[in-house]
């Protein structure tokens, strides 16, 4: 199944290209620039297309995300510390974000004939992202499947759709994926912070899947605290 992955640079979606690289035909990543304070985390992006051996794609989306306000990861907010789960990470949704690099990275499909279109979105985003829920990534390809009739054929590929972040590790290390060589915090400082959402979540996931997390953190303990914060509420 010639495949592409939308690869932001993090830890899920680079997890993901090795696993396609590995499984299927892995023919182009595709990154999207939608004006994201943490834009560092392109630079991974390409450096894992290059590793991988096939072509990187950056689409400029820099005009559509200075629309999308109200997000801490476009807008002058200030980035939430804290577990993932927490209330106040929904500052950081950029609405439609999903959908809208779906819709793109399809249409590069079709145009390519590429077989299908992958993306890690997994079981921990459901309860802050709603365009990264089962019930959003079954409608999408339905939708794809009728804007591309008589053109394309083109899936929807999301294998850890319904799986932990712990097991998105765990397949992570499965294939090879250079872990120190991903980006997740939202904060985009010289290293991870420790303390965002992403960085918690990130250190957590190396903790459930019993492996050995080589990230730097700025604050390497914070994520205990976020946990059993987390737990008491």
């Amino acid at each position: 199944m010639k495949t592409i992955v939308i690869c932001s640079g993090g830890l899920d979606s680079v997890s993901l290209a090795h696993m396609v690289a590995a499984e299927h035909e892995l023919t182009r990543l595709v990154s999207f620039d939608y004006g994201q304070r943490h834009a560092k985390e392109l630079d991974f992006a390409k450096a894992a297309a290059d590793r991988l051996g096939v072509p990187f794609q950056r689409i400029d989306m820099r005009g559509i995300g200075a629309a999308l306000t109200g997000s801490a990861l476009t807008s002058d907010i200030d980035v939430p510390d804290g577990h993932y789960a927490e209330e106040t990470m929904r500052i950081t949704v950029v609405p439609n974000r999903n959908a809208i690099m779906l819709a793109i990275a399809f249409g590069v499909a079709a145009a390519n004939g590429d077989d299908a279109v992958a993306t890690a979105v997994h079981g921990g985003d459901h309860f802050i992202y709603p365009d990264c829920r089962p019930g959003f990534t079954r409608a999408f390809e339905v939708m794809q499947r009728h804007a591309l009739e008589g053109y394309a054929e083109v899936a929807l590929y999301t294998p850890f759709v319904e799986r932990t972040k712990a097991d998105i590790v765990v397949e992570g290390a499965k294939h090879g994926t250079p872990f120190e060589n991903t980006w997740s915090c939202y904060k985009g400082g010289a290293q991870h912070c420790g303390c965002c959402g992403t960085c918690v979540e990130r250190r957590e996931a190396f903790h459930l899947a019993g492996l050995e997390d080589p990230t730097v953190y700025a604050d390497p303990d914070f994520w205990k605290r976020a946990v059993a914060s987390r737990e008491e509420a």
